[in-house]
């Protein structure tokens, strides 16, 4: 076999990084989720209940929403508008966490739950965003602190946009191979793990080989920050749900500007999005669809029509009611929040949705 050879300019494989990989199934998830709803945040626990009381899903059926209308404090009963399939859907969805981190963590037998538990609200948050995709979940590990995080994020924004999956001009290779070897250089002068070419390999590789909506670059420096990585702008967290989320910061002293994870409370605007170019060998081009609520339905609604058939009397009583469903789907009209493609899929899905439908509330 070949040994592939790795510079800043051609694509590296994940057999190439010497970085370990821990991953945390879904049975660990499960149980971190847990420990977080026992040692309840107040921070968390406030912000969600301002969700509540705000109401952001107001008559939509395709912008990002997120809704708790009924129940406990549980990820059950809070839903979240998915940005590939338009469903409304709990936030009960586990996940699997790849952390992929340097092999003196584990000559210090250090565990990676403390890093997935540090984070495990912002992860909630992006795997209920994602219908498909997010099944798993991959962090790297670093000890970078805030202005290297920012000149590494600055240059994995420049390779995607200019090398990755398309032909880079001679002037931005030299760019590229300029930023790589300075990048190199302040890490290693710092004695930073792991170095800058294996964050590179597995930060690349992963990007290429595995197609996630989003990566995080985590810090486990306490007076740093993580930064999530996003491969479209469809992934990133509306500014108008996300405005005011916790900073995660222990610290009750702490401003806006304090930040341990760098969640983009801002959208767009706030958010690392990486240009990612996409069709044929590079993946699927991105697209948002509408599709029928019951999860193991199929059915997707054409989005360029904007007249709606609805539903008789809410969610229970108008899948029972036996009306036809048109091409763009039955609305529930007591929420307003979810379309079906007939009166079965409404009845099947009654059961979970059940937990989240009310009245909606007037803009």
């Amino acid at each position: 076999m070949v040994k592939r050879h790795y510079s800043a300019l051609s694509q590296p494989a994940l057999s190439m990084s010497e970085l370990i990989c821990k991953t945390l199934d879904h049975d660990a998830t499960d149980m971190l989720i847990d420990k977080w709803l026992e040692h309840r945040n107040d921070a968390y626990w406030e912000w969600f209940q301002g969700v509540r009381e705000r109401k952001h899903a107001a008559n939509s059926l395709r912008r990002q929403v997120l809704v708790w209308n009924k129940g406990d404090f549980l990820p059950e009963n809070i839903f979240c508008r998915t940005v590939d399939t338009g469903r409304l859907i709990p936030l009960d969805r586990t996940w699997s966490t790849h952390v992929y981190h340097h092999r003196s963590m584990q000559d210090r037998k250090l565990s990676m739950m403390p890093v997935v538990f540090t984070m495990l609200p912002e992860l909630m948050m992006l795997r209920g965003m994602h219908d498909i995709g997010c099944d798993d979940v991959y962090i790297i590990v670093t000890d970078m602190k805030r202005q290297e995080m920012d000149d590494v994020t600055e240059y994995f924004k420049l390779v995607c946009r200019h090398a990755f999956g398309r032909t880079c001009k001679p002037s931005m290779e030299n760019e590229i191979q300029y930023n790589h070897m300075r990048l190199s250089h302040t890490l290693l002068k710092q004695r930073r793990t792991p170095c800058f070419p294996q964050i590179d390999i597995a930060f690349r590789a992963i990007l290429h080989e595995k197609r996630p909506p989003f990566i995080i670059l985590f810090s486990h420096q306490t007076t740093s920050y993580s930064q999530i990585l996003f491969t479209h702008p469809l992934f990133v967290p509306s500014e108008d749900i996300f405005f005011d989320f916790p900073s995660g910061c222990p610290n009750p002293c702490c401003n806006d500007d304090c930040e341990m994870i760098r969640f983009p409370r801002r959208g767009i605007e706030g958010a690392a999005v990486l240009s990612i170019k996409r069709g044929r060998r590079n993946g699927r081009k991105v697209r948002s669809r509408e599709m029928c609520n019951w999860i193991d339905c199929n059915i997707c609604f054409n989005e360029d029509v904007s007249q709606y058939a609805e539903s008789s009397e809410g969610s229970q009583s108008s899948a029972d009611s036996g009306d036809t469903p048109t091409n763009n789907g039955l609305v529930c009209s007591k929420c307003r929040l979810v379309k079906y493609c007939s009166p079965e899929h409404q009845k099947k899905d009654w059961e979970e949705h059940r937990r989240v439908c009310a009245k909606s509330a007037s803009i």
